[in-house]
């Protein structure tokens, strides 16, 4: 089966990625934390897929990461929570924040998710608390309101993927906030030597 789609992106709506390869436009269910990830519409896209087979047809589910689609397997272990549950749950935070709700067994929070009481939260917890782990590579994205934001938006409209270009800016701000006369440089100077390792790290 196949392990994921890439493509240009036809559309993007609550819960759902439209993704155009070779002449198919695939029709993706994602979670909204995942879709906030990708580029604009007109960009280039890859979608980790898992497909769902049921009685009466098939859907097709897509994720902005193998860490976030491996987050939705998981969730389907516990009883009672099927895949557009899981879709919920996880277009109610992001995969960090989740993560983080589970290990602390914060039982309060995720009752307020929209569908899921206090005997599915508690089965939750249960079942996924101490077993759940986030990839490095998922600690170090670029808040979307962060300091170079702007320099992640230019190499998503590039074609480059927002997940790894979030990656690459976040260790590339890391690595020149500590050097000499950086601290002293404008902000649009800084944006300007950021881009220009990034992208130097996005065509190797």
């Amino acid at each position: 089966m196949f392990n994921s789609i890439s493509g240009t992106i036809t559309g993007k709506f609550p819960k759902q990625l439209l993704l155009e390869n070779n002449g198919i436009e695939w029709s993706i269910i994602m979670p909204d934390t995942s879709l906030e990830e990708l580029a604009p519409v007109g960009s280039r896209a890859k979608a980790y897929t898992y497909l769902n087979h049921y009685e009466n047809g098939m859907d097709l589910y897509g994720f902005a990461s193998d860490a976030e689609r491996n987050l939705f397997l998981s969730l389907l272990k516990v009883d009672g929570v099927g895949p557009k549950a899981a879709i919920k749950i996880m277009s109610s935070a992001s995969m960090n924040r989740l993560v983080e709700t589970l290990e602390n067994g914060d039982l309060e929070i995720l009752e307020k998710i929209p569908g899921i009481g206090k005997k599915t939260a508690a089965k939750m917890i249960l079942a996924l608390k101490g077993k759940l782990t986030i990839p490095e590579t998922e600690t170090v994205r670029v808040p979307k309101k962060s300091a170079f934001s702007v320099v992640v938006s230019s190499l998503c409209d590039m074609g480059y993927e927002r997940a790894k270009a979030e990656e690459v800016v976040a260790e590339v701000a890391a690595n020149v906030s500590g050097e000499k006369d950086f601290a002293s440089k404008t902000q649009t100077e800084k944006e300007d030597m950021v881009f220009r390792k990034a992208l130097m790290e996005m065509v190797r």
